[in-house]
């Protein structure tokens, strides 16, 4: 092989604390995931897997690295340049790419890596290329602590690697490893967030929207499927289908039934639940997820989410449950959900003073009045599919 050699390193966590076993098939169905990536931009590589590394070579690393930073399971990217295992190419190639970004009157710092338990070690080796770079561009200062530029080298066994920069990955689980899960998801900024965070959990996610008609804004769907979406370019190459049901009828036969208005929301977030919990079985999920909060509304009082949790007998997962809404704007924004002129989303069911405490009787009093196993019937029979790949819609039926 000619050296240099300018290819993408992929670290990976969590896969660390695995069994060799589980370790071994979660890093295949990662191999798979940045495959499937890789192949929908038309790139062609291969790889190796080096312990607590994957290495890919192929055209434009820059581009490579861009689009493995999205996949879960990873923790960070770079792009090195890879060396023989003789000590002169590794001092060579780190002072060459540090002449590019590190200049006089800089700080900088060399961090170096070695697999190998023989030789010098980690802190010799650093001297010794810190030392090279030092000679060859004048007047600059060494920093360990908070330098301007920082060089990475890891030397292994066949070779070396540098690199200059750390791209951030979402990190997590590998998309895949943990089922199905059906996630609802709305306009809003919370339910986008949850569902990104069971993704990063290595969950699959089929995604439910309840389309209320006449009773919510006019960019309500549309804002949703938008959401949805975006949300499919974070597990690029596989399709993310979201189901839409009907819940209008839902506040009609609330209105019809004169229930109180200050149930409203409980019973529609029952609702929800009941909907999640009978298309689960098709969709093949073991839970629903929500992106509910604790406190945040009326109806996420912990009163009103015991009621809430009731209505189903299947597993509902909150990853939101303690989180403050600013870090969940936070990763909104990170993730591409967050909008900051939405648009008309507006529910027009709120009640002025919904209730924070529902005794679960007079809720289940109230659903029975509407005969809510009907509506929910009726809910399954009125959906449409819509299905997302990489960022864009490619089928609605």
């Amino acid at each position: 092989m000619d050296w240099p050699e300018r290819l993408v390193m992929v670290r990976y966590g969590e896969l660390f604390l695995k069994s060799e076993s589980v370790k071994h098939h979660f890093i295949g169905m990662l191999l798979r995931n940045i495959r499937k990536a890789l192949s929908v931009a038309c790139i062609t590589c291969h790889f190796e897997t080096p312990r607590g590394r994957i290495l890919i070579y192929g055209d434009n690393p820059e581009t490579i690295a861009d689009i493995v930073s999205r996949i879960f399971g990873i923790v960070d990217v770079s792009v090195c340049i890879r060396t023989s295992i003789r000590l002169e190419d590794i001092c060579s190639k780190a002072v060459t790419l540090a002449s590019t970004n590190l200049h006089k009157d800089m700080s900088f710092a060399v961090r170096a890596k070695r697999q190998q338990k023989t030789g010098l070690n980690s802190q010799e080796l650093g001297k010794l290329i810190g030392s090279a770079v030092y000679n060859h561009i004048p007047g600059l200062q060494v920093d360990l602590t908070n330098p301007d530029y920082e060089l990475f080298v890891e030397i292994r066994d066949f070779g070396g690697l540098i690199y200059d920069s750390r791209i951030p990955a979402p990190g997590g689980l590998p998309w895949g490893t943990q089922g199905r899960v059906l996630a609802l998801l709305s306009s809003g900024i919370d339910s986008p967030v949850a569902s990104w965070l069971m993704m990063k959990r290595g969950c699959e996610i089929t995604h439910l929207h309840l389309d209320a008609g006449r009773w919510a804004g006019r960019d309500v769907t549309e804002t949703a499927i938008a959401n949805h979406r975006k949300l499919s370019g974070w597990c690029s190459g596989n399709p993310l289908t979201l189901v839409i049901a009907t819940s209008e009828h839902l506040f009609d036969s609330m209105e019809q039934c004169r229930i109180p208005s200050r149930y409203r929301c409980v019973i529609c977030k029952r609702f929800m639940q009941r909907v999640a919990g009978h298309l689960m079985q098709k969709e093949g999920a073991l839970a629903v997820v929500t992106g509910e909060n604790l406190g945040q509304v009326a109806s996420q009082t912990l009163a009103n989410l015991s009621v809430i949790s009731e209505a189903t007998q299947v597993p509902v997962l909150r990853p939101l449950i303690t989180y403050d809404k600013e870090q969940t704007v936070t990763i909104a924004r990170m993730i591409g959900t967050f909008v900051s002129h939405p648009g008309d989303l507006t529910c027009r069911a709120v009640p002025n003073m919904p209730a924070t405490a529902a005794v679960l009787e007079t809720v289940k009093s109230c659903e029975q009045k509407m005969n809510i196993d009907d509506i929910v019937k009726k809910s399954l029979t009125d959906i449409r599919l819509i299905t997302a790949l990489n960022g864009e819609i490619i089928s609605e039926t």
